[in-house]
Order: structure tokens, then C-alpha cells, then sequence
């Protein structure tokens, strides 16, 4: 379920940064989840590391996919 939430998540990005590139809020509001909860499982005793790394690479996810939407839309011939 997280995994197709994630999936969702960076098709959207992709498609808003072709239509719309220079909208950049909910790339941010995305960075900003994902932190959070990075942050909360980083807390975690003895392994807060392991906990925080699906974290990180869904972030890092969600922010290639919104960059390879831009661009797409830079290389448009109009």
C-alpha cells in the first residue's frame, strides 16, 4: 500500500512539473512529508538509521520525478 501511495505520489509530481514547471509547492509539501516522518523514525532507538532510509529514498523518488518532469517540458520545440 505504501509502495503504490509513493508511486502515485511521484506520477503526479511528474506530470505537474511538465504542465506546470514552475509550481514548486507541492514538491516541497512532499519534501516536507516525507522529512517529518523521516525525522519521527529516525528517533527510534537502535535502529532510528533503518527506519529512516524508505524515507529518504522516496523523497529523493518524488524529487527525480518532478525534475525529469521539468525537464521534459525544457525540451519541447515550443
Amino acid at each position: 500500500m505504501t509502495i503504490a501511495i509513493v508511486v502515485v505520489i511521484c506520477i503526479v509530481l511528474l506530470v505537474l512539473g511538465f504542465l506546470v514547471p514552475r509550481l514548486r509547492g507541492p514538491e516541497r509539501a512532499t519534501h516536507k512529508t516525507f522529512g517529518a516522518g523521516g525525522r519521527a523514525a529516525g528517533k527510534t532507538p537502535g535502529i532510528g538509521r533503518w527506519l529512516r532510509k524508505p524515507f529518504d529514498s522516496s523523497s529523493k523518488a518524488a524529487g527525480k520525478s518532478a525534475r525529469t518532469g521539468r525537464k521534459g517540458r525544457g525540451k519541447l520545440p515550443f
